[in-house]
């Protein structure tokens, strides 16, 4: 099957966020689009979403490439029923021609998903790693989202994942359930000092890590698009209020730089869960003291810091990609598996 269309598009379908990257022929970045898709509330979700996306490209001679991480929504009794459900739906708006990303065993069409979903199932982050690996020959690859975070070896142009499935990579480091937006506090830690004193968290859905990433002004607003945990603002102020109900306390019950403070803490327990991960990877003895960590995703910002305290150099992943302007390339960057699962797009037959 040869691609003729001007425009390849990839899409990332999450269970939280749909995210649609376009390139011209020349794979340079023409639009970047991310929508909430709450997919838990039902697959009208993902079909408005799709809609929406397809009205704001408004190039309907595209070709399209879908990967997915949308599968393990409890809307779906598994796995298999999410990934046959996703791509259906994904087809019937895209086209039959529309490609599914199936990790290593590469692109198949609708009619070969079910054979092969256990390969499609959240293998989204297998194409940023591939496609990264053309164009670097070792590095760590973070890729930190809304509510996870892939961590990926990469040594001689590879990738050298041990695990595949998201619970064959939870168990050995791969995958952290821990995002800049979406992530619960109470995910974070069970205790926390506080103004001298320790305390126990509250094991409620109170807050949110966005609501951490507000306060210290590093989430940008286009990023932040999850509801809240109590339904209010996104002000800095009702952040703080969020975290305090997490101690037991009032916003009142205590100064503006103490909630800073505070932010600030709940931001070193998710700096020092990634860090044991990433620890663990770099134990295997597969990357040389000069590899460097490559960054993706709304939370590229911690891998900064990260890499600064590994004394390791930190590669934007947006840095590889070819686009118009600077803040197309940053928007690729957050999208990352959709831009790259657009660029390995086979060029030719399935």
């Amino acid at each position: 099957m040869k691609i003729k269309e001007k425009y390849r598009v990839g899409w990332d379908v999450g269970g939280a966020h749909l995210k649609a990257v376009m390139l011209d022929a020349g794979h340079h970045v023409l639009q970047v689009i991310q929508l909430p898709c709450p997919l838990w509330l039902g697959m009208e979700q993902l079909s408005l979403a799709v809609d929406r996306a397809l009205v704001e490209m408004r190039q309907p001679q595209a070709h399209h490439a879908v990967t997915m991480t949308g599968e393990l929504a409890d809307l779906f009794r598994n796995r298999r029923h999410g990934v046959t459900a996703i791509a259906t739906l994904m087809a019937e708006k895209l086209g039959p021609e529309t490609y599914f990303y199936a990790g290593a065993d590469g692109f198949v069409l609708l009619p070969q998903v079910d054979d092969c979903h256990d390969r499609i199932a959240s293998a989204n982050w297998h194409a940023s790693v591939a496609w990264v690996a053309r164009n670097l020959e070792q590095g760590l690859f973070i890729d930190i989202g809304s509510t996870t975070s892939d961590l990926i070896i990469l040594s001689d142009g590879r990738p050298r994942n041990r695990g595949f499935s998201d619970a064959e990579r939870m168990r050995n480091d791969e995958l952290v359930y821990t995002g800049v937006v979406r992530t619960p506090i109470m995910a974070l830690t069970g205790t926390i000092d506080f103004r001298g004193y320790e305390y126990r968290i509250a094991a409620e859905h109170f807050a949110t890590t966005a609501d951490i990433y507000r306060i210290t002004g590093e989430l940008m607003e286009t990023e932040d698009m999850a509801a809240t945990a109590d339904g209010a603002e996104k002000s800095v102020e009702a952040s703080m209020r969020r975290l305090a109900r997490m101690l037991g306390h009032d916003y009142e019950d205590a100064g503006h730089a103490d909630w800073v403070a505070l932010a600030q803490s709940f931001r070193a327990t998710q700096l020092a869960q990634l860090q044991e991960a990433i620890n663990g990877l770099l134990a295997r003895g597969q990357l040389t003291a000069d590899a460097p960590l490559v960054a993706a995703g709304a939370g590229s910002f911690l891998v900064q810091e990260l890499a600064a305290h590994l004394q390791r150099d930190c590669l934007q992943a947006e840095s590889l990609i070819a686009a118009e302007s600077n803040e197309l390339r940053h928007w690729a960057g957050v999208c990352f598996p959709a831009y790259a699962v657009s660029c390995l797009m086979p060029e030719g037959g399935t």
